[in-house]
């Protein structure tokens, strides 16, 4: 049995995991889905990752996995808890000094978004676009429906960390997603991690489009963390 930790990027609650949790609980894994303080303005970066260590406990054997967002602080997390391996799933992977707000500049994602666009020959996407448009209409009106306030504290702060932390990692990208085009997430992968990521198919919610196929990757990982 592995711990899979799922936290969610920004505006997002366990709600938008739980099609995954059940999958995995349904194969004898014990699953926390972290709810993170999103609609506090007092909370920032160091609080969400003390969120996700108050949900975690004294629970041991964890694979943390940071959608979106979670990149950022996820991190923090490896200091203080005993984490096998660290899963980011369509994810920001920060640089040091770097604001989640800044980053989209430093990364050039908006810039290759457009790009993106205008090579496939569709318009620039508004939200349904960018979040959903891999999902069925009755699914990603669901999902819109369950968006929430989403502070901006943690994205005007600082990564605080000088280096990724000494904690074995995996980046999964997914080929159609839109908000962060897997050419962006290659080239930041290798430049930032020093590795290419995994990919599957799917936009930037794996976990409502193809729950099953993202549990089934998270179980690999989770085996491949264990061997010696």
């Amino acid at each position: 049995m592995t711990t899979f930790v799922l936290i969610p990027g920004a505006r997002c609650g366990p709600w938008h995991w739980r099609l995954v949790a059940g999958e995995l609980r349904g194969r004898g894994h014990d699953v926390v889905t972290v709810d993170l303080p999103c609609g506090d303005d007092s909370a920032g970066l160091a609080e969400y990752a003390q969120a996700v260590i108050a949900a975690v406990g004294d629970r041991t054997g964890v694979v943390l996995v940071a959608h979106s967002f979670a990149g950022f602080s996820a991190p923090l997390v490896c200091a203080h808890l005993p984490v096998e391996l660290l899963v980011l799933v369509t994810a920001m992977v920060p640089a040091p000094g770097e604001t989640p707000e800044g980053w989209f500049a430093s990364t050039r994602c908006e810039e290759i978004r457009a790009e993106a666009a205008a090579r496939e020959g569709r318009p620039p996407d508004g939200e349904a676009g960018l979040y959903f448009h891999d999902l069925s209409p009755g699914r990603a009106a669901e999902a819109a429906a369950h968006w929430r306030e989403q502070s901006l504290t943690p994205a005007s702060q600082p990564w605080p960390l000088s280096a990724w932390p000494p904690v074995p990692t995996r980046h999964l990208l997914c080929r159609a997603d839109r908000l962060f085009p897997a050419e962006m997430l290659r080239r930041v992968s290798a430049e930032r991690l020093g590795f290419a990521p995994d990919e599957m198919d799917g936009g930037h919610f794996p976990m409502l489009s193809r729950p099953k196929d993202l549990a089934d990757r998270l179980e690999r990982y989770g085996r491949s963390s264990s061997l010696p």
